[in-house]
């Protein structure tokens, strides 16, 4: 292959059980975030991704605040988001935040952008859903426009039109490298390529080879378009350990409480540990010893002919002690073994 592919890491910042065995508080929570993107960072990790939710089972409600702080403490890992909820916020004002931190990092800040899997930003900041469709389109449009130059001329249905307005900071020479999130609609994927960003995959779930259609749109779409073609990058789940068993029995009891009490809000069947296991095995969950991992991380590299892997390293209230070793295994092994196996 080319390039080597860019391998990252994701995280919700979930709310954990301290020694104690009880949830910490999320001032805690927020601090150990901190420290395990600087742990990133000292292995050579590419990126960090926090992603924005408003819910007492996430401590990350202002992501960029939270980078900022990381931005501080670290040198060379890439500071995004995974993703930023643009259509509950107000483009301009992302534009802004991200525009800084870039400023302030030295040219590290890369935001994703999507409109989230959760709903309660939308009562929170008094919008209705009604609109979930409109308001991301119309917030893409302007937040790509933003992009174009430091003035922007454009109007929009929900929100005051811009006539040759300028916004400042803006980013530095180098521009804002920005990725939307999509979970799989081809009319998602299409709406990339149109803005001419970058597309990033949610493959939460089921084998990742059935994503291969939208990779395909992807390229068919850019040729179309008359768009550069640029890396695509997809965001799962899993959990690295010494084994595989330490692996699949560390993160079963957290995985079970995460997806229970989504499942339950949402009205799903009870998750079951063959299901799990099946989903390590045969889907879209990197869960193992970091040979396992890496093996797994190559193969759908490979099958999707993507350019960066973001892994989701936190699943429900495991210890902030066990996602340090995650990241520990992930860094010093799991990278260097995708990148010779990709080689080879």
């Amino acid at each position: 292959m080319g390039n080597p592919v860019e391998l990252g890491l994701d995280t919700f910042g979930d709310v954990s059980t301290g020694p104690d065995g009880r949830l910490q508080p999320m001032d805690r929570v927020l601090r150990e975030v901190v420290d395990q993107a600087v742990l990133a960072d000292e292995l050579g990790v590419h990126f960090i991704g926090l992603g924005e939710h408003h819910r007492d089972d996430f401590a990350i409600s202002a992501p960029e605040v939270v980078l900022a702080a990381i931005a501080g403490r670290t040198r060379r890992i890439r500071l995004g988001t995974a993703v930023t909820v643009l259509s509950t916020d107000d483009a301009v004002r992302v534009f802004q935040r991200f525009a800084t931190l870039d400023a302030v990092s030295g040219g590290r800040a890369e935001p994703i952008l999507g409109r989230g899997s959760f709903t309660e930003s939308w009562p929170l900041f008094g919008l209705n859903l009604q609109h979930y469709d409109l308001y991301f389109e119309e917030k893409l449009d302007l937040f790509a426009a933003l992009l174009r130059g430091p003035r922007v001329t454009w109007s929009g249905r929900h929100r005051a039109a811009l006539q040759d307005q300028p916004v400042f900071p803006q980013p530095g020479p180098q521009g804002l490298k920005v990725w939307v999130g999509v979970g799989g609609s081809p009319e998602s994927v299409v709406r990339v390529v149109r803005h001419d960003l970058h597309l990033m995959l949610a493959i939460i779930g089921g084998d990742p080879r059935r994503f291969v259609p939208y990779v395909d749109l992807y390229q068919r779409a850019c040729a179309q378009l008359q768009r550069p073609l640029r890396p695509v990058g997809i965001h799962s789940p899993g959990f690295v350990a010494d084994t595989d068993e330490a692996a699949r029995e560390a993160l079963w009891p957290h995985y079970r409480a995460m997806f229970g009490r989504i499942g339950a809000e949402r009205g799903w069947p009870p998750t079951t540990r063959d299901r799990f296991i099946a989903e390590i095995e045969h889907g879209s969950l990197y869960v193992g010893s970091p040979e396992t991992v890496a093996r797994k991380i190559a193969a759908t590299v490979q099958v999707l002919g993507i350019g960066r892997f973001d892994l989701k390293y936190a699943t429900g209230p495991q210890p902030h002690g066990d996602l340090m070793r995650c990241l520990e295994l992930y860094g010093r092994k799991v990278i260097p073994m995708v990148h010779d196996l990709l080689a080879g």
